[in-house]
């Protein structure tokens, strides 16, 4: 069992996983790439007005991306609203965007 490569929150996980390594893997931002949506909190509301915390998670996919400019495919995860300004715009103008403000670094 290799230790360095779980972080350290989730190494207490190692006792219950035989194969703890694999984690990495499974462990994944819900962020999307280029507007930078995060999950979101909020409540569960029943009919009696019991309030229990919940999350809110944004709409993501993992799309393949042609950048002509650069003859090349890259991954991305977008949610919804992402793809609906790629397909205005064009992958081109949305990454130079999404540099600009931040969200990516491309090198």
């Amino acid at each position: 069992m290799c230790l360095l490569l779980i972080p350290k929150k989730f190494r207490y996980l190692q006792t219950h996983y035989r194969n703890a390594y694999k984690l990495r893997y499974n462990i994944m931002a819900k962020v999307c790439d280029i507007t930078g949506k995060r999950p979101r909190v909020g409540n569960n509301v029943s009919h009696a007005n019991n309030k229990t915390k919940r999350r809110f998670y944004p709409n993501l996919h993992k799309k393949t991306f042609y950048v002509p400019e650069e003859d090349a495919w890259i991954t991305l995860k977008v949610c919804t609203k992402a793809l609906k300004t790629i397909n205005k715009k064009g992958i081109s103008a949305v990454l130079k965007e999404a540099q600009d403000s931040g969200m990516i670094v491309i090198r």
